[in-house]
């Protein structure tokens, strides 16, 4: 038999299972399969992989050998795959028209530039792909399935996989609250946190840490949030709009009818809005052009904001919260 790929990937299974039964169900295979394909897997390798016990299984010495071997080639491999879909697709998108594919969080500032793009390269045909996993865009990217993500950080959280995807910054916004228009808070310049400790809230999910920091800034207020309801903007938006809950959002968050959008006190939360690319696949002028673009986005949703506006008429600087 000769070793094939499936076969590392299947002993990998196997040592992180610590059982045969386990390794099995995490693989699919009925564990009499798992166990004669384990035979001669050992078979072609001249020797027992693993002993078997009363408690599960653990590598021999020629185990530990193949699965140190193992943890260098499946990565490689991985990464080989990668690259060359990058390459290919960035080949094949060098035709008269090109393709422009973008992917964003939830928000108006995908949805700008998009706009901004198409008007500015006419032989430009823009995609989009929207998530509300950061991780998720940031996979897209280094599989270069996207060319371009908008999205973001809670405070100076890092961006996810910075050690292949380049990362810049274009805007620093604070987060606000959304509010009914007959909240009795609805015509307040700011509110404090504290005084929302009643509140049901409701916002948008992501598989950052704004949780868990909204958490930490309730709790310096003096209260833990009764409950969130993570859902898609619709929905939060209805919420609100009903008074099932109050909202977070980010500051640039479009007029809508029967919401108010207020700053918080003391700007506990801030959101980083940030353009990431994958320096293999994009030219340094494509990024820089593609930067400014979101740059303008984000200026032209900030005014017309009237909110974010008269908190920035104000003299705030959100940037300058960040450590």
């Amino acid at each position: 038999m000769e070793l094939e790929l499936r076969h590392l990937r299947t002993l990998r299974a196997i040592a992180e299972a610590g059982s045969l039964t386990r390794a099995a169900t995490a693989l699919g295979l009925a564990q009499p399969a798992l166990s004669a394909q384990l035979r001669r897997i050992e078979r072609a390798l001249g020797g027992e992989l693993f002993e078997r016990g009363r408690h599960g299984v653990r590598p021999t010495a020629l185990g530990e050998l193949v699965l140190e071997r193992t943890r260098i080639v499946l990565p490689a491999v991985t990464e080989l795959q990668q690259e060359a879909v990058r390459f290919a697709r960035t080949r094949a998108g060098r035709g008269t028209e090109r393709l422009l594919r973008l992917g964003g969080t939830h928000g108006p500032l995908l949805g700008a530039l998009v706009d901004l793009m198409a008007a500015a390269g006419p032989d430009t045909r823009v995609t989009t792909h929207a998530s509300w996993s950061e991780r998720e865009l940031a996979a897209l990217l280094s599989e270069g399935r996207l060319d371009f993500a908008v999205t973001g950080t809670c405070g100076s959280a890092a961006p996810p996989d910075t050690e292949h995807l380049v990362w810049q910054e274009f805007a620093v916004d604070p987060v606000f609250v959304m509010l009914p228009d007959a909240h009795p808070l609805a015509h307040a310049p700011e509110v404090e946190l504290a005084k929302l400790a009643d509140e049901e809230w409701t916002c948008v999910p992501g598989d950052g840490c704004f949780g868990d920091c909204f958490t930490a800034a309730c709790a310096r207020a003096g209260f833990a949030p009764r409950r969130m309801y993570e859902t898609d903007i619709a929905s939060c938006v209805h919420l609100v709009q009903v008074g099932r809950a109050v909202g977070l959002c980010r500051a640039t968050f479009p007029a809508t009818p029967g919401i108010t959008t207020r700053p918080l006190a003391g700007t506990p939360l801030l959101w980083r809005h940030l353009l990431g690319w994958h320096p293999a696949t994009q030219r340094a002028d494509t990024a820089a052009t593609v930067l400014a673009q979101a740059r303008t986005a984000h200026a032209d949703a900030a005014a017309r904001s009237d909110s974010y506006a008269d908190w920035l008429a104000r003299g705030e600087n959100p940037a300058e919260a960040l450590p």
